[in-house]
């Protein structure tokens, strides 16, 4: 086919009728999108827009799908032209997708007949087709339209919501302050050929959080991390004000085998503040196991206080599993070379405003909210409360760790050692 470029087209002006006809026509001569969009001289973009249309998006209105000339290009009579769009497909579309599927069309050009995308025809053949008697399956236009019916009536009662003993298992774990996601993987390793017991954190979180659903009781979300109702999205660091601490060993020179977390015995530290700033619990994490121990300060976290605090922690394990420690540059460690001298245990620290530095203490610290909220005293907690809320940590779950528990890493290694 010849075509001649207009030379009078101004760029995002004019209506384009000619072009569009006689890219459609090229199209049912077998030219490819690309080639024909070539030839009538407009954008690739612009020629898919013709034939699939356009979904809202941000400013940009939805445009329905151009449907002309006869042949595979035209999905519809003429003369009716395309019915009525749907959030949903119809029994007229169902149709056209068995007619094409019997001609050997791909899902992609089926979708684009359609004016849909190609995950939704795709969904659609595997959720609907029917099984053969002797292999195989088959798409059968009416039984795939009835079965769609049947599930669509909302509201639906969620896969929790028919399942007492599901239910009830999450319940029970989330009371226990085990995380959505761990509780996921539990179900999967009690009860790995059940697919009733599997469901995934987001249908927990949606049991907790959307109304009208009221899987879960409402008061369980006082046991998630943030004990908040809603999400939010995490806070931006605002001004800081820099205490510099003297004479410091910066991370970059750290030794690297660190990074990998290959060797045990590299922790990171940090404390985490009660009410006023008048009382503080020290946290120390391992990095390869995520072992949690935490650090009583009854006489207050100064520098002097903390240094003593933490001597004595480390004293609790074997030498080997205490190589270095990585903190902030928080003024509580203003002793940290005399920390050194008497524990042999070197100090780095990160760069400023730089929490990803010790990734593991920051999410450990998380975790402890929940046991000691912001805004309370502290002090009021003993040396006792703390190992309680340690081994309580100790004793969960890890994704990071295989779903092994710190405390089943730390016994490895000190039987290795032993």
């Amino acid at each position: 086919m010849d075509f001649e470029i207009r030379k009078d087209r101004k760029p995002g002006g004019g209506k384009l009728t000619r072009e569009r006809a006689a890219y459609f026509q090229l199209m049912e001569q077998g030219y490819s999108t690309r080639e024909a969009a070539r030839i009538v001289g407009i954008n690739l973009r612009t020629g898919k827009r013709w034939r699939n249309g356009r979904r809202a998006s941000g400013d940009s209105k939805a445009v329905s799908p151009i449907y002309q000339g006869t042949g595979q290009m035209s999905v519809y009579p003429e003369s009716e032209g395309p019915p009525r769009p749907s959030h949903y497909l119809q029994e007229h579309d169902r149709i056209h997708i068995a007619d094409r599927l019997r001609e050997k069309a791909s899902v992609r050009q089926i979708a684009g007949e359609l004016g849909r995308s190609p995950s939704t025809i795709s969904r659609e053949i595997r959720r609907n087709r029917r099984a053969m008697p002797k292999g195989g399956w088959s798409y059968q236009p009416f039984h795939a339209h009835r079965r769609a019916e049947r599930r669509r009536p909302r509201p639906k009662a969620g896969k929790i919501g028919q399942n007492a003993e599901l239910r009830d298992f999450i319940q029970n774990h989330l009371a226990m302050r085990w995380s959505p996601e761990q509780i996921c993987q539990a179900l999967r390793t009690r009860f790995p050929d059940r697919p009733e017991m599997h469901v995934v954190h987001e249908t927990i979180y949606q049991a907790l959080y959307v109304q009208g659903r009221g899987e879960l009781r409402r008061e369980l979300t006082r046991a998630l991390r943030t004990g908040r109702a809603m999400r939010r999205p995490n806070r931006h660091a605002d001004r800081r004000i820099n205490r510099p601490v003297k004479n410091m060993i910066m991370i970059s020179e750290r030794p690297a085998e660190v990074a990998d977390r290959a060797v045990p015995g590299h922790w990171e530290g940090d404390l985490i503040i009660g009410k006023n700033g008048q009382s503080a619990i020290g946290t120390l994490v391992e990095r390869s196991t995520r072992y949690l121990m935490l650090v009583h300060l009854p006489d207050g976290h100064s520098g002097l206080a903390t240094r003593n605090a933490l001597a004595a922690t480390v004293q609790t394990l074997p030498r080997h599993l205490w190589r270095s420690l990585t903190w902030d540059q928080g003024s509580e460690m203003s002793a940290h070379r005399a920390f050194t001298v008497a524990t042999d245990v070197p100090v780095y620290f990160c760069d400023p405003a730089s929490p990803w530095q010790r990734g593991s203490n920051e999410n450990t610290n998380g975790l402890l909210r929940q046991y000691f909220p912001k805004g309370t005293d502290l002090a009021a907690h003993t040396p006792q409360d703390l190992a309680a809320v340690a081994a309580e940590l100790n004793s969960r779950p890890r994704k990071t760790l295989g779903w092994e528990t710190p405390a089943e890493r730390l016994a490895k290694l000190l039987a290795t050692a032993s």
